[in-house]
């Protein structure tokens, strides 16, 4: 085993020694049939595809089936598989879409120098330049094609973005079958209304076909007139990290024109800031339980670094641990309708100062069981003052007052302890 090589060094070994330079020189000449653009026929995205078991059980996700693109489906009636190129990456194309593939050597031919490839499969090719989807239908198969359909396609080979819901589309819809017939992973259903995002310069975008997006952006001013509303502030540079979850609900049919992200109207949206100043339209800006020497910056005029979180509902929950807030200055906590604080255990409130009714409130609350107990001592004193006035003769009226004030003092001491909370407790 001297010499022996592992890793790279070894999968290289047998190149290095045994090649020779025709079979190098031949391997150089055949990469120009190994990047192959084809059609996407099917996907196996789950266990109730019919090949599922045959082609690896669950190491078969996102096989898909192939046919060569420009021939009659009769010709390409044995249809070959091809794997996803990435194992980190999943963008798993519809059918009708074009891939490009490529081959490289089978887990079967590791560390031999042999012709025993399979194909991989790119991402899906960016046909009609639009993050819903780019299907393209076999043209030759004329039968699945009708004639409104043959138009929109044909457009694209003048330049033109394919745009379902067209004017001069009567149904309003070029439906494309981007589903296979046995629905592994459900059903696509395609979307007229689903607008890609923007760029501004500099821009990384990651989007997926429904109208989500990740936009890893700057403060940059265009002249388009499709202007972003979070370049106001700052320098031109100053980075943006904008997480999208759903377009406005009134969104367009004309899904072949661009978006900006907007956060008052977009579903879900995560801002990362630096320098920006983000338009957002608060629900409540109600800060009168801070004192004006600490009252925020209101959220629409901030423009320094923060994250922002708006969506019809936001879910704080921890599972195994506690859910912590921290702050440098205040924490503000604003609501249209109640806000609820509720607990198994205690709800404490520790601070040099603990005010009700808002922010200048001033009036000192009463220690309640320091307070019974003198109130007690004092309905004891003028019980015992009753009873000696019951007894003085020379007081006419006196004993009939002194009895009804003892009944009074004995009602009050009866209900004494209903006076201090149970519940609410204070230093």
């Amino acid at each position: 085993m001297i010499g022996s090589k592992f890793g790279f060094a070894g999968q290289n070994q047998p190149y290095s020694v045994n090649s020779s330079i025709d079979a190098i020189n031949r391997r150089i000449g055949n990469l120009s049939n190994k990047l192959i653009p084809v059609r996407v026929v099917d996907v196996i995205l789950d266990e109730t595809h019919p090949n599922f078991k045959e082609l690896g059980e669950w190491n078969s996700i996102g096989t898909i089936k192939y046919e060569l693109i420009n021939f009659l489906p009769e010709e390409t009636a044995n249809t070959k598989i091809a794997k996803p190129l990435l194992a980190n990456t999943k963008t798993f194309p519809l059918k009708n879409e074009i891939v490009f593939l490529i081959a490289f050597p089978n887990t079967n031919s590791l560390g031999n120098l042999t012709d025993d490839e399979i194909f991989y499969y790119l991402n899906v090719i960016s046909l009609w330049n639009h993050p819903h989807h780019n299907a393209y239908p076999n043209p030759l198969n004329g039968n699945n094609i009708s004639a409104s359909q043959r138009k929109d396609y044909k457009s694209i080979g003048d330049g033109n973005f394919r745009r379902v819901g067209d004017k001069d589309v009567t149904d309003k819809s070029t439906e494309i079958n981007l589903n296979s017939t046995n629905n592994s992973g459900g059903k696509f259903v395609e979307r007229t209304n689903i607008h890609p995002i923007l760029p501004f310069t500099g821009d990384n975008i990651f989007e997926g076909r429904f109208g989500n997006s990740i936009r890893l952006g700057s403060t940059v001013r265009s002249k388009s007139q499709y202007q972003n509303n979070w370049s106001t502030t700052g320098q031109e540079g100053d980075p943006i990290t904008i997480i999208r979850n759903g377009q406005p609900l009134n969104s367009s049919d004309e899904g072949w024109l661009p978006t900006v992200e907007n956060i008052n109207s977009d579903l879900s949206s995560i801002y990362v800031t630096s320098t920006q100043r983000i338009p957002i339209n608060a629900s409540s800006t109600n800060y009168t339980g801070i004192r004006n020497e600490y009252i925020p910056v209101f959220p629409q005029s901030y423009n320094l670094s923060q994250v922002v979180l708006n969506s019809g509902r936001l879910l704080l929950n921890s599972t195994t641990d506690s859910i912590l807030l921290s702050s440098k200055k205040v924490i503000a906590l604003s609501a249209i309708e109640d806000i609820g604080l509720s607990s198994r255990g205690n709800i404490s409130l520790s601070s040099k100062g603990v005010r009700l009714g808002g922010s200048e409130a001033n009036e000192s609350l009463i220690m309640g069981d320091s307070f019974v107990a003198q109130f007690n001592v004092l309905l004891d004193s003028l019980s015992l003052l009753c009873e000696a006035l019951t007894t003085e003769p020379a007081l006419k009226s006196t004993p009939l007052i002194a009895v009804g004030l003892s009944n009074t003092i004995k009602a009050v001491k009866n209900v004494s302890n209903s006076f201090t909370s149970k519940i609410s407790k204070t230093l």
